[in-house]
């Protein structure tokens, strides 16, 4: 199922209303499609999880017969890890429309009923969104020195400053160590708070 291909994909057309693109996964190694900058959200919370261990978007499609209809549903990504969660994203503003709620209500069953877990997506909080996007940047591991990573890694950062973290390696260049730094952050190696704008006061603690 990891290696899934997307149960439909989306057209490019002038002038269509949705934002769409392929996001290159860090967890996959390999591009992942989404149809808005909501779903694209949901991709890079997704991408920074460490539970999660695939990524299929518009994984398969649903079909069911309710009220004398036949009714079909391809939900939007398919999370992979010790429970897969199917990922239905939509804004919060429509979330209360009676036909989205008949939707996630028989899609959520259909996917309970099978011991896995079914989440609807809406806006996360926006810093945090802007944090996850930021260290996205550094989601690329083969642009980093190993060694340079190793070197931190045995180095004792927990309560250490953002801002002071170059100087921990005096004999290397502080860009190369910060840069670093944010690979180790993406990668959850280290954590610190992200629910505020990432900046030199932010204190380091060693992840799980």
């Amino acid at each position: 199922m990891r290696s899934a291909c997307p149960w439909r994909t989306f057209r490019w057309y002038k002038g269509q209303k949705h934002y769409s693109g392929t996001y290159w996964s860090a967890t996959t190694r390999d591009h992942v499609i989404y149809e808005s900058r909501l779903e694209l959200s949901r991709l890079l919370f997704a991408d920074f999880d460490p539970s999660v261990g695939g990524i299929v978007a518009q994984p398969f499609l649903l079909k069911t017969v309710l009220k004398g209809k036949v009714r079909r549903h391809i939900p939007d990504y398919l999370l992979l890890g010790q429970v897969p969660v199917v990922v239905d994203v939509k804004p919060l503003h429509r979330l209360s429309k009676s036909e989205v709620e008949f939707t996630f209500d028989w899609t959520r069953q259909a996917v309970e009923s099978r011991g896995w877990k079914y989440e609807v997506w809406s806006e996360p909080p926006a810093v945090e969104l802007e944090n996850i996007r930021f260290l996205a940047g550094y989601r690329r591991d083969w642009l980093f020195s190993p060694e340079v990573l190793e070197e931190l890694r045995e180095v004792d950062l927990d309560g250490v400053v953002l801002g002071q973290v170059a100087g921990c390696l005096p004999g290397l260049p502080e860009p190369q160590v910060r840069s670093a730094v944010h690979h180790l952050l993406w990668t959850q190696t280290f954590v610190t708070d992200l629910d505020r704008p990432l900046g030199p006061s932010h204190v380091l603690r060693r992840g799980a």
